[in-house]
């Protein structure tokens, strides 16, 4: 379990004991926008590296590029997951590897924290909850 000590100092909130030690559970949710193309691809290397959870969805967008006339917006996939902090580079460098193509419109991978995650079936949370 990937765990982390720390003081917790939020001074905002008048409540909370500053003597006391928090465990944080460090997770990270990965966004990553892709070519439908490469949604079947992506969603099964990620499976070979023991990613199976995952969430995702047709949308539309543009990079910097603009779009495509007479296309303002383009169709994409996206891909969400959430994983432990020691999977993270792994999961990127499986997205990475197997959506590049090294043109223009390839796609943007985003990585948020997140503080919590609850099995709502077994009520299990932090890493436990995950896959």
């Amino acid at each position: 379990m990937s765990l982390i000590l720390r003081r917790y100092l939020d001074f905002r909130n008048p409540f909370l004991n500053f003597d006391q030690t928090y465990i944080v559970v460090v997770m990270k949710k990965v966004e990553a926008i892709i070519r439908g193309n490469d949604f079947d691809r992506v969603k099964s290397a990620l499976k070979q590296i023991g990613i199976v959870p995952l969430t995702a969805y047709p949308v539309q967008g543009r990079g910097v590029q603009g779009g495509v006339p007479p296309y303002d917006l383009l169709p994409k996939m996206k891909l969400e997951v959430v994983v432990k902090d020691e999977d993270l580079e792994k999961v990127i460098g499986t997205i990475v590897r197997n959506a590049r193509s090294g043109t223009p419109g390839d796609g943007k991978i985003f990585v948020i924290p997140v503080e919590d995650a609850v099995r709502i079936r077994t009520g299990e949370r932090g890493n436990e909850a995950l896959y």
